[in-house]
């Protein structure tokens, strides 16, 4: 029962860490049609960024915080202008190639200027252990499950309350309606790119204080791709069951059957799910005649 207990908090905190990534790549899907191969370099660049700003300048936590988002903004923003704009009306074969070609970049100037080897900083997280039905549970884990929970309740909140939420929903359903009703339908598609980077900035972070800052980051990142297929591409809520769901088949794969399979699970999931439902759980079924 302990072991249980034990392998379902790691799975909730690697699964809540998951959706807050997700979240990014369904922003961008259901804003701007594209999909973001280069989401798992987003966690690496918000990861380093955060390290850069809270130990190589030495700032206070809440002002790395302030820098963290800020310069994820900026790239997010910076991306979607001088990247992905030009690409509108392109074939999505093309565009898909230049978000592949987008995540090789990111991942080589992180490496040119931080190098390969893992980067230590100071514990955010409480680093002690509580018992929770004979389990020995670290609470970095159990924070880390609250905070993503507060930021994706946060997302969620802003897309059904706020104007700018409401604005991105509607170019979401339909570009050319929402641009008849006054709605900047690019002004929307950037501001999808800079919340894509600030919820992978804190799901990199997390990351970062619960393992390490490195490449493998980025790795761990890679593992949206079954996230979003099993929620659904254009879902919000299918990140958050996509999310649980890969983390804590993950966890209980590595846990009670063997280390090299949970690798490859997610992956197993995905054709699966491709198969019998490729829309995944809570996505737009779209069917279309020719």
């Amino acid at each position: 029962m302990s072991n249980f207990i034990q392998q379902l908090i790691y799975g909730l905190a690697d699964g809540s860490i998951l959706a807050l990534a997700a979240l990014g790549f369904v922003l961008i899907y259901k804003a701007t049609g594209v999909i973001n191969f280069a989401q798992g370099e987003f966690l690496l660049v918000g990861a380093y960024m955060f390290y850069t700003a809270f130990v190589v300048f030495n700032l206070p936590l809440l002002l790395a915080v302030v820098f963290g988002v800020v310069v994820a903004t900026v790239i997010g923003v910076l991306v979607e202008r001088l990247i992905l704009r030009p690409m509108v009306g392109e074939n999505p074969i093309s565009i898909i190639m230049v978000t592949i070609g987008l995540s090789m970049l990111l991942n080589a100037l992180v490496q040119a200027f931080y190098g390969t080897s893992p980067k230590s900083q100071p514990a955010l997280l409480p680093r002690s252990s509580i018992e929770v039905l004979g389990a020995t549970v670290p609470l970095n884990r159990i924070f880390a499950v609250v905070i993503a929970a507060i930021v994706l309740t946060a997302f969620t909140i802003f897309f059904r309350k706020s104007r700018h939420g409401i604005a991105m929903r509607a170019v979401a359903d339909d570009q050319q309606a929402a641009m008849t009703m006054g709605i900047s339908v690019r002004r929307i598609f950037a501001m999808a790119w800079a919340l894509a980077a600030i919820s992978a900035l804190i799901a990199g972070v997390l990351l970062g204080d619960i393992s390490a800052v490195d490449q493998n980051v980025a790795a761990f990142g890679l593992l949206v791709f079954p996230v979003v297929i099993l929620g659904g591409l254009d879902s919000v809520p299918g990140t958050i069951v996509g999310g649980l769901t890969v983390g804590l088949l993950t966890q209980f794969t590595a846990g009670y059957l063997d280390g090299g399979l949970a690798t490859v699970i997610p992956y197993i999931a995905l054709v699966l799910i491709l198969l019998v439902r490729p829309y995944g759980i809570f996505g737009e079924i779209r069917i279309e005649r020719v």
